[in-house]
Formats: C-alpha cells, sequence, structure tokens
C-alpha cells in the first residue's frame, strides 16, 4: 500500500531516519520516496551505480518542457549526509527532535529539510493542472564531490527518455538560511604522497625521511597560499568576503612508530576555486611547488594526485529564476557562498541554478544540526509561489 500523505514535519522525520551517510546506499531511500511520490502523471527515473546501491532519483509531475523554453521548474537536493560522530549529540541523530523551535538530527539542515519540501510540493501538485513540469532531481554522494550529479550530467541519455527536456529554473536546495545565492566557489582536492626510505631511527642517515621532505612541501605551500591571497582574479566580486583561491593544507598522515624513519608522508590539500579559475593551472602550482621543495641528497619521491574537482559556479544575475527569487524575498543584492554544490555539474545541463533553502550552513555537519521550524514553513511558501509561477502558469 502507498505510502499516506505525511506533513512536512513527518515527512522529514521519515527522511532522516534513513542512515545515508555517504558511504551507505541511498537505495533503501530512493525506493520510499518512489512509493510517496508515484502516481498517473508522474514519471520517474533512477540512476544507478554500485549496482543499484547508490542511486539518482528523477521525478517529473505534468507534461513533459518544451524542447524550446524549456519552461517548469526543478527542485535539486542531495540525499546523502556526512558521518554524524560519537560526540556532541543531545539525542539521536537519525531520529528527528524538536528542542526550542528547531528540528535536530543529521541532515535536517543539510539538506532533508529541503527535500521532504521539494517532495510535498510534488505529491500535492495535481498534474493535470501544471502548463509546465515540476522536476525533482535527488542525487548520491553531493558530500563526497558531487558523484551523482557528475554522473546524471555525463550519462544524461539514460534518463531523458523518461523525463525528458528539463527545465532551465532549478533550485539547489543546500541551506542559505532564506537567502537566493548565484554563485558559489569550487573545491579542487588535491593528494601528494611523499615516499623515502625505511630505517632505524638510530641510525637516521640510512633512510629517506618522507615526513621531513613533507614538510619542507607543506612550507612551500603555505608560501603559495600567500601567494594566490595577493593575486586578483577576475571574479573575485562576486566573493567579497574571500576574493582569491583559498589554500588549505587539510590533513597529514605518515610513519608508523617513533623509531622508524618514516618511509610514507601523505598530505591532502583544498583549494577553493573561482569561477574562471582553471582548476588544472592551479594543481600544477601545487605540485611543482612541493617537487621544488624536496631536499637534495638521496630523494623523496612524490606522487600527486587530483582526488576531486567540484566547480565553481555562476548564474546570471537576470536569470528569470534569480530575478524573481530576489523579489519575493525583498533580498536588495544578489549573494554568493564559499562552499560547493551539484550546481556547476546541473548547469552542464543548461540549466540556471539559485541555491536556496532553509537551515544554516554553519549548523550543517555539526552535532544537533537543526533546521528551524519558521524557517521551514517558510521556504515552502516561497516553493510552493515558484510551483504557482513556473509550473501553473507556465
Amino acid at each position: 500500500m502507498p505510502t499516506p500523505p505525511l506533513a512536512d514535519r513527518d515527512l522529514l522525520a521519515r527522511l532522516v531516519a534513513f542512515d545515508t551517510t555517504s558511504h551507505l546506499p541511498t537505495r533503501p531511500l530512493v525506493e520510499f520516496l518512489v512509493d510517496y511520490l508515484d502516481r498517473p502523471g508522474v514519471a520517474v527515473a533512477r540512476q544507478g551505480v554500485d549496482g543499484g546501491a547508490k542511486e539518482n532519483l528523477l521525478v517529473r509531475v505534468g507534461p513533459e518542457a518544451d524542447e524550446a523554453t524549456r519552461g517548469g521548474l526543478v527542485l535539486s537536493g542531495h540525499l546523502d549526509v556526512v558521518p554524524a560522530g560519537d560526540a556532541g549529540w543531545e539525542s539521536d541523530p537519525f531520529t528527528l527532535s524538536e528542542r526550542d523551535g528547531r528540528l535536530h538530527a543529521r541532515g535536517a539542515a543539510d539538506m532533508k529539510g529541503f527535500l521532504a519540501l521539494a517532495a510535498n510540493l510534488a505529491r500535492e501538485a495535481d498534474p493535470a493542472a501544471l502548463a509546465a513540469p515540476l522536476v525533482l532531481l535527488f542525487t548520491f554522494d553531493e558530500e563526497t564531490g558531487s558523484l551523482g550529479a557528475r554522473m546524471l550530467a555525463e550519462r544524461w541519455d539514460e534518463v531523458a527518455p523518461a523525463i525528458g527536456p528539463l527545465p532551465r529554473a532549478t533550485v539547489v536546495g543546500e541551506p542559505t538560511s532564506l537567502a537566493a545565492v548565484r554563485a558559489h566557489k569550487g573545491h579542487l582536492k588535491l593528494r601528494l604522497a611523499f615516499r623515502g626510505k625505511s630505517a632505524h631511527s638510530g641510525y637516521p642517515h640510512l633512510g629517506v625521511n618522507a615526513a621531513e621532505a613533507a614538510g619542507r612541501a607543506i612550507a612551500a605551500l603555505s608560501a603559495l597560499r600567500r601567494e594566490l591571497e595577493a593575486e586578483a582574479v577576475a571574479g573575485g566580486a562576486d566573493f567579497p568576503d574571500v576574493p582569491f583561491v583559498a589554500l588549505n593544507v587539510g590533513t597529514v598522515a605518515g610513519g608508523t612508530a617513533i623509531n622508524v624513519v618514516a618511509e610514507r608522508c601523505v598530505v591532502e590539500v583544498g583549494m577553493r576555486t573561482l569561477p574562471g579559475v582553471d582548476p588544472a593551472a592551479l594543481a600544477e602550482r601545487v605540485r611543482a611547488a612541493a617537487a621544488a621543495a624536496l631536499p637534495g641528497g638521496p630523494p623523496a619521491t612524490l606522487d600527486f594526485a587530483v582526488i576531486s574537482d567540484s566547480p565553481p559556479m555562476s548564474t546570471p544575475a537576470d536569470a528569470p529564476l534569480h530575478r524573481h527569487l530576489l523579489a519575493a524575498l525583498g533580498q536588495p543584492a544578489p549573494r554568493s557562498v564559499a562552499y560547493s554544490t551539484d550546481a556547476r555539474h546541473l548547469q552542464e545541463l543548461g540549466l540556471d541554478c539559485v541555491i536556496f533553502g532553509p537551515g544554516s550552513i554553519e549548523v550543517a555537519h555539526q552535532p544537533n544540526e537543526f533546521v528551524p521550524t519558521d524557517e521551514l514553513a517558510a521556504a515552502r511558501a516561497h516553493l510552493s509561489g515558484l510551483v504557482d509561477v513556473f509550473c501553473r502558469r507556465g
């Protein structure tokens, strides 16, 4: 028997109860949503990897979009969440709890609150009353590099026959505290693996210390970080708080014991890229700086790799969805954020993406993550208005 209609809060409680931490499958949550949303007049497509354990879900309510105009509305969000961890939670992270007007759970803000609103708006919409489609686009593994959105962009032909052309106007429901955001930075993740030669620490001259090589490279990367901070970037005006490419040495791991010369040390680096900046050129600057810092004598070797590249995103300020949201929100000027989203990969499908959702990015990924109940209600009102303007009126 299909799942009966649920209030937004009750649906959110069901969604957060699915542990979709990025290393786990999304299929159980996708199957629940399909059961909740599928009915006559609704088209559903699923796209998976790992034997279907990880799945993207696409749902179209109403007619196919006109290929020439691509009217309608896409509501896009990711199904996965970051690990909850063990420390700091005042309640079960996978059981929704309400305290002081806040709904707490892992994913409540990032971003199952938005998913609950989007799913209910699709459930409530009468397909026959829509002049243009309402499409839900839910992806897997955004938190580990937008893997689902990347796959969707690369393999769109697999689901296009079921869904038809996608509407251009797309809301990506990351937590923005109900602000409309038209640009975000990217995240380029790099790994530098230094390999030396193991030896007894009493005879260090017989070995090559990879940790020392990594330390010299880290000092060189600190100098590169300062260089980047001083460089003017064309897209920097959209990010007044941090108008440059930010470089961060995020993790360092190596060695086996205090009394052993470290044979291996791995450094992972993140770079927050801006629209118009070449990520390949940035990666090469990191590699070159690290390689130049390797000591002479018996050298350590460097293996360099790009872990992932989540590109930056920028939507024109005069895009209809952006203009409409600014007016509806009473927001006087465009905004940007420093975190990355699925939006840039979705732009490869010709979508005009605006980031908008309830909750704050400052509580995302934290213990006791929450979405305020009043923001959830306000977001529903705004999203319902968008469905009316872009789908019912076409």
